[in-house]
């Protein structure tokens, strides 16, 4: 192998070793993400129930993986759907 070979490979190297450290960082976002939104959100199903049960109405929206995840994933519009659903099955 040459030294022009060596410095291409080890060039390459380096490139693909910062490619996965970036890979790396934005799974770690993503996942930092959809946490923080899970605990957000099952904190406003926690007291949006309350809020609903203070007026009288009961949706039945529990706290659970499924409702958990829905909201940590899709977010304030996943808390809307998870609603949505429990006011469909109100009427």
């Amino acid at each position: 192998m040459t030294n022009r070979t060596s410095g291409m490979l080890a060039l390459v190297a380096v490139c693909a070793v910062v490619l996965f450290m970036g890979v790396i960082k934005k799974r770690s976002e993503w996942l930092l993400n959809i946490l923080m939104r899970s605990i957000l959100g099952t904190i406003a199903i926690y007291f949006v129930n309350g809020a609903l049960a203070g007026a009288g109405i009961d949706l039945g929206v529990g706290i659970n993986p499924v409702t958990v995840l829905t909201s940590g994933i899709l977010g304030f519009p996943g808390l809307l759907a998870i609603y949505g659903v429990g006011v469909y099955k109100y009427l």
